[in-house]
């Protein structure tokens, strides 16, 4: 099949996140099955095993795609659109069949990121027009809580396949560290809730002392470190490499992850690769990537997040087991699983009985 995959970034964009990984795992294993793939994302791109044509800022990339497509890439089989708050609408200017990937809905995160009028427009896309655009278009959910929320807003059940996506095996190196070391890990940016992390943490290290370290970078860095003072016992590593990723899950005792929503939590995969169990609020992609009670705990309430992390961190049996399972359980998770699905899922896009159009 010839593809054209529809992305707001690639995985070189200085604010890639989870979104990205994932767009461009399925591209390498896509063109690694035999399939002719081609990335238009936002600009700016990288180089990767596959081309990539750039379509522009943030917000005329949405303009400039139909031409983008006509130009540089031209017949295609199927057009995988990614759905990042705003989706192409790839139905209305091009005649291939579409899937459209959605990680999340996005719901009260455009108030988080955006003024008012523009939260409000960006709210009346994604309810609204989405679900009639994509009318006759097939639906990929990386996960339950994401399918039901796509119900929510007006799809049909039966247009959503729920993909659960892979996880990379981590080649954790060094040891896990002596004294207690907890890990916040992913892009800063408001839905992830760094913030409720820092206000947790002295009172968790009142109680079992120890290391809070947040790995990553994003808009809410500055106001983060800002925050912390000079003896909170917070260390901020910006930006980590796959290395120093490495590194730190094989010293974290567990994963500290408040995000206020998930798609599908990419990074507490990853973790639960590396043998680290997960602290998490019981939301939407979380619950998905989080076995509660077996790979982690799950909270309702601030006070139970507390006391979460301050029971994981201080049952070292408890956490030896939850992170055995976790390593079990991401070991099922491989891409070579998603891809099986997805590459089905494009094919039958694109015969008559498969195509809703």
């Amino acid at each position: 099949m010839r593809i054209a995959v529809l992305a707001w970034r690639d995985l070189t964009h200085p604010r890639a996140g989870g979104s990205e990984y994932v767009v461009d795992h399925l591209c390498v294993g896509l063109q690694d099955r035999g399939h002719d793939v081609v990335l238009l994302a936002g600009s700016p791109v990288g180089a990767h095993p596959y081309p990539v044509q750039p379509l522009g800022g943030t917000f005329d990339q949405y303009l400039r795609a139909p031409w983008a497509l006509r130009r540089h890439v031209g017949r295609v089989d199927v057009v995988l659109d990614v759905q990042n708050g705003i989706p192409y609408f790839a139905p209305l200017w091009q005649g291939a069949p579409v899937v459209c990937l959605v990680h999340h809905v996005h719901t009260e995160q455009w108030a988080m990121e955006f003024p008012a009028p523009v939260a409000t427009f960006g709210r009346w896309l994604e309810r609204s027009v989405m679900p009639r655009v994509y009318r006759r278009s097939t639906y990929v959910a990386v996960s339950d809580s994401t399918k039901r929320a796509l119900t929510a807003i007006g799809v049909a059940a039966d247009a959503v396949h729920t993909i659960e996506m892979g996880a990379a095996p981590v080649g954790v190196t060094g040891e896990r560290s002596i004294e207690p070391r907890f890990l916040v890990l992913g892009r800063l940016v408001p839905h992830k809730r760094v913030d409720l992390a820092l206000r947790c943490w002295p009172r968790v290290r009142a109680a079992i002392g120890g290391t809070l370290v947040i790995a990553g970078d994003g808009p809410d860095a500055v106001a983060l470190r800002a925050r912390a003072g000079p003896d909170d016992g917070v260390e901020f590593t910006g930006y980590v490499s796959e290395e120093r990723k490495a590194a730190e899950l094989g010293a974290a005792w567990l994963l500290v992850h408040p995000a206020h929503h998930e798609g599908w939590g990419t990074v507490i995969i990853e973790a639960a690769a590396a043998g680290v169990p997960a602290v998490g609020f019981d939301v939407g992609g979380v619950r998905d990537s989080v076995v509660a009670g077996e790979t982690g705990i799950l909270a309702r309430s601030e006070d139970e997040f507390v006391s979460a992390w301050i029971r994981l961190g201080s049952d070292a049996a408890l956490r030896i087991r939850m992170g055995d399972s976790a390593r079990s359980r991401a070991a099922a998770l491989t891409w070579p699983a998603a891809l099986d699905r997805m590459e089905t899922v494009l094919h039958n896009a694109t015969t008559p009985t498969g195509w809703r159009r």
